[in-house]
């Protein structure tokens, strides 16, 4: 790997790191509406608008896992809690200090929106963190199995399975904290999985074409990753 390409690693993970971080923080942020998508009159999504970014999470993930290794993968979810606390920090030092009279946003507002952003953060950041070690996991546990090949059996298997982990262990964690009622957690947790699991099997082909261009770039064989360093 020559230096040029070294660097050029280099700078494509901090790209790919900005945008994991961006998406799960902004799903946090998000949480408090809730859609519905009507799939062509076979069922009727309803679930929140945080879930939107969130595969985007997994993607880059599986994209890091496959070009970069395990190592970098877990790097970049270590960095995306770091950046999830310091967000909730920011957010409730801004809900804390009273508004003056003339402020667009009152508190009363700013409350209602970021108010169980804290509950909200700290569910999803215990959810997310247990899925994405779970997607890394099971994503090289099928790729040493394959030997690097079938590369959509690992990315579809590993994100099935920690999306279910994640949809799950959130929903289950705001009923337990009061922030949704028992009574939708059924429906949240159908909505919340096969959405999730419908983009998953949708995105395959973007990670098909990231993978081919990572590997075109770097000239890698399949399976091969790029060697292992501190500077990337």
């Amino acid at each position: 790997m020559t230096a040029l390409q070294k660097l050029s690693a280099g700078r494509i993970y901090l790209i790919l790191a900005a945008l994991f971080i961006t998406s799960l923080v902004v799903s946090n942020l998000i949480f408090q509406k809730f859609f519905y998508w009507d799939f062509f009159g076979i069922y009727r999504f309803e679930i929140s608008v945080g879930v939107l970014p969130y595969p985007i999470t997994f993607l880059i993930t599986d994209t890091i896992s496959e070009i970069y290794g395990k190592k970098k993968a877990n790097q970049v979810v270590t960095l995306g809690i770091f950046a999830s606390v310091f967000s909730l920090l920011i957010i409730l030092l801004a809900n804390a200090v009273p508004s003056v009279p003339w402020s667009p946003i009152g508190d009363e507002v700013f409350s209602n929106v970021f108010g169980a952003t804290a509950i909200a953060v700290g569910a999803s950041m215990m959810a997310y963190l247990l899925a994405q070690y779970v997607d890394i996991y099971v994503y090289h546990f099928w790729k040493k199995v394959t030997k690097g090949k079938h590369l959509w059996l690992r990315n579809n298997f590993s994100t099935f399975c920690s999306q279910f982990v994640d949809t799950f262990a959130v929903i289950f964690l705001l009923s337990v904290f009061g922030e949704l009622d028992w009574s939708l957690f059924g429906g949240l947790l159908l909505s919340g999985f096969l959405f999730k699991a419908l983009i998953a099997l949708l995105d395959t082909p973007l990670l098909y074409l990231s993978v081919y261009l990572f590997r075109k770039k770097f000239n890698l064989k399949q399976g091969e990753e790029l060697p292992d360093s501190e500077s990337l």
